[in-house]
């Protein structure tokens, strides 16, 4: 049985007569730049965050550029954020005009370590970016007593953590600001880029705004040097209806992870992942850890199960961050997570039965392996 990683056709089928409706509806009201679908989607996916203001942009890159800039982020700053995620996190810190400053994760979750927070900050620090990775919550309640404690600014990076709450709050809600983006695999995913900030300060709401449209509220009135990041109105109408379904995708995937979880609890080498105290996971990815990773993952592929390495080289060890000479006791979780973990097959219309071949290969692999 072949098995994707994602099934973004089969998630269009479900809803076609609803996304071609919306479709429609932006050509026949030549509604292509902001305009109501915009507007509209801004307002539901607010209230989907329990926040007073979404402003959406073109992707979930320029949300925290948009985010840190707004928060008047300066040359000479620094920035701390986790050894592990996507490169938008630690990138963004630079391009805003900080030095990005690095933690390990917590050796569980595989988000950001509090521990290591507290040991990277100094007088220059002005804020800390906790990504929710893989669809978890970091620990907020942690994050934030630092934060407070040290008067720095707190961005969620939400981009993979729709719907996901920390001790019942919505992720996003602690800091200044959270960060979204919609790229087509998210679990609410556009078909094409877009992304958004979402924030309960309407002044911040007002600058990031002002920033996104070249500098300006009204066209053509330019107070400030902005840039151009909008989320177009087809992506919109697109979004809005498929915000609609996705309480009960991130349900679906939620049952999916149960169904792995039961299923690898007995199978040797195996590490699931571990959900936190207090902490929901929303599972973008269902992230195991195994020792052979490699051997494992093309085991899976020769029977036909895709797999994905979210990510393979933790960040402090990319080429892009040669110049800061950092070394793996620096990272010790990062480190060892970048070379065993492995995503699974992860989305809402999964099967059963794709997923019970999926566990079997896991099992004959580890079976296979004793005679190694």
């Amino acid at each position: 049985m072949a098995v994707p990683f994602a099934d973004l056709q089969l998630q269009y089928q479900n809803i076609k007569a609803e996304i071609d409706a919306a479709i429609v509806g932006v050509i026949r009201d030549n509604a292509f730049i902001r305009g109501p679908f915009v507007d509209a989607f801004e307002r539901e996916f607010a209230q989907a965050a329990s926040t007073k203001h979404c402003v959406s942009c073109a992707n979930g890159t320029d949300a925290l550029y948009l985010a840190m800039t707004a928060l008047k982020v300066r040359p000479g700053d620094e920035v701390i954020t986790t050894a592990h995620s996507w490169i938008s996190t630690s990138a963004m810190i630079t391009q805003a005009g900080a030095t990005v400053k690095f933690c390990d994760t917590d050796g569980v979750t595989f988000t950001i370590d509090p521990a290591a927070i507290e040991a990277a900050i100094t007088p220059r620090t002005v804020g800390i970016i906790p990504v929710h990775l893989y669809g978890q919550a970091a620990d907020m309640e942690a994050v934030m007593k630092i934060a407070n404690k040290h008067a720095l600014w707190v961005i969620e990076d939400c981009a993979q953590a729709h719907l996901a709450r920390y001790k019942g709050q919505m992720v996003g809600t602690f800091g200044a600001a959270g960060t979204y983006s919609f790229y087509p695999g998210k679990n609410l995913g556009a078909m094409g880029d877009a992304g958004a900030v979402v924030t309960n300060d309407a002044v911040l709401a007002e600058n990031i705004t002002r920033l996104a449209r070249h500098g300006g509220l009204v066209k053509h009135q330019h107070e400030i040097e902005g840039v151009n990041s909008r989320l177009d109105g087809m992506q919109a109408a697109i979004l809005s209806v498929k915000l609609s379904h996705l309480a009960a995708w991130t349900e679906a995937r939620q049952q999916a992870a149960t169904f792995y979880n039961l299923g690898l609890s007995h199978i040797r080498e195996v590490v699931a992942p571990e959900v936190g105290s207090g902490r929901d996971h929303v599972y973008h990815l269902y992230t195991i850890r195994h020792p052979r990773r490699d051997a494992l993952a093309a085991h899976l592929f020769s029977n036909g199960v895709q797999t994905a390495i979210n990510y393979p080289t933790a960040l402090p060890f990319l080429p892009a961050y040669a110049r800061f000479g950092h070394y793996p006791e620096q990272f010790p979780n990062a480190h060892r997570d970048q070379r065993q973990i492995l995503s699974l097959p992860m989305f809402a219309e999964i099967t059963r039965a794709q997923q019970q071949e999926v566990l079997d290969l896991i099992l004959g692999f580890n079976r296979l392996g004793r005679f190694f």
